[in-house]
């Protein structure tokens, strides 16, 4: 039976192999094809900020690898009743082949988008760091190496309670400022500011179903954004977030309220099913436009950017097709100069797993923490505070470098759960 002591001799000897054209992991893998083989594919939900669907692959050689799909009813559903079949008994190093032949065997060679592809990028994440402690390297390592040894992180903050009373944005900032990890960019819900001050839709103009902003509803949401630039100072980055909730007009407006605010962005100022009118809305603002988490694979992206509808692709890594999909389209973005970000609910595994598919691509910006909760980083034994001075770094350990802290983990199983379905 192959064992890892044995993977680490032969990868000293493959690692100075030249393969023109090919990964990291292309060259490395060579002296170790067909010696191990998947057994298992397995998926528990644990229950933080969302329902986390964590997915753990093993082998013959007691190597096991991490990962993460995001999160909603049905991923596990497919990871174990459709999708392992379709990798059990194959060589885990071949990452590629096996996403593919996910899809293909479940879906069809069409297959574009939505759940399954999300259940796959699970499976393609776990591949990774399983990659990257059978060769002994940080998973980033494996896919073309990196750009950078740490990845930015802003944290995203959720509406006030009373969104007139300007002192309660004041103290949210001053809140956040304050956290340990020392965030150095945020995001905040500008399109929860209406729905907040009106929460039944009485006022005149206000219905739940359309998509419009009423000159009440800019003037707050200036009020508001003005007074998160005035508490954060001039240097501190601070995206605005619209949830695909506008009109192209309402947009454009939206847009022009809160440019005096210089955000970093404004975010999914429309919705995502038709990218001519993502690219209008970018064409006509002076502030840069975000949008991506509801794309999948480059096919998905491939219209809204051959459009330059967007000045940012705001890549879901555990939804939109994994770690190597979204380098791809990230290369793609890179060729009109459209710059990269990551949108990012995950826990610890999946949000660290996002971080080396960003640290390898050149023009990434700045990765998302969406909702925090106490326990978040000790979901996973790690080496050190997960996040220090606003930034992930990479830490010189096989794969993603974390394991799963089954006490942690146990203690937040989703009802019905058992560690691993044990």
């Amino acid at each position: 039976m192959p064992t890892r002591r044995n993977f680490l001799k032969a990868a000293t000897g493959a690692a100075t192999v030249s393969a023109f054209g090919a990964l990291p992991l292309h060259t490395l893998a060579a002296a170790h094809k067909g010696k191990v083989k998947i057994t298992s594919v397995e998926c528990m939900i644990v229950r933080g900020t969302w329902d986390w669907n964590l997915i753990r692959v093993k082998t013959d050689a007691g190597i096991h690898g991490l990962g993460e799909a995001y999160w909603g009813p049905g991923v596990k559903d497919l990871v174990l009743n459709q999708l392992a079949q379709h990798v059990i008994g194959e060589d885990p190093l071949n990452v590629d082949k096996l996403y593919t032949k996910m899809l293909m065997n479940s879906a069809g060679a069409g297959a574009l988008a939505g759940v399954t592809v999300t259940a796959a990028s699970g499976i393609e994440i776990a591949l990774w760091d399983l990659a990257g402690k059978l060769l002994d390297t940080p998973s980033v390592n494996l896919l073309g190496g990196r750009f950078r040894d740490k990845v930015r992180f802003y944290r995203t903050l959720q509406a006030v309670s009373k969104v007139e009373d300007m002192g309660e944005w004041r103290a949210q900032i001053a809140e956040a400022r304050a956290e340990k990890f020392g965030w150095t960019a945020f995001k905040t819900q500008g399109d929860g500011i209406p729905p907040r001050a009106d929460p039944t839709y009485s006022e005149p103009g206000h219905d739940r179903y359309t998509r419009g902003l009423t000159n009440r509803d800019l003037r707050r949401i200036e009020k508001a954004m003005m007074t998160i630039r005035e508490a954060l100072g001039d240097d501190i980055d601070f995206g605005i977030e619209a949830h695909w909730k506008y009109d192209v007009h309402d947009a454009i407006n939206m847009a022009r309220v809160i440019e005096p605010a210089k955000p970093m962005w404004l975010e999914d100022p429309v919705p995502p099913g038709n990218p001519e009118s993502m690219a209008y809305v970018t064409k006509a603002v002076n502030v840069p436009v975000s949008t991506g988490e509801n794309l999948y694979t480059r096919d998905g992206f491939r219209r809204l950017i051959e459009l330059q509808g967007a000045d940012y692709v705001h890549i879901d890594i555990p939804k939109s097709g994994g770690l190597l999909e979204s380098k791809r389209i990230h290369d793609l973005a890179e060729q009109y100069y459209i710059a990269t970000a990551a949108h990012n609910p995950a826990s610890p595994v999946g949000t660290i797993a996002s971080a080396h598919a960003a640290a390898s691509m050149r023009d990434f910006r700045v990765h998302e923490l969406a909702k925090y909760i106490d326990w978040w980083q000790d979901l996973v034994v790690h080496d050190g505070p997960i996040f220090e001075n606003g930034y992930y770094r990479i830490r010189e350990k096989p794969g993603y470098g974390v394991e799963l802290n089954p006490d942690v983990a146990r203690a937040h199983l989703a009802p019905g759960e058992k560690w691993w379905g044990a």
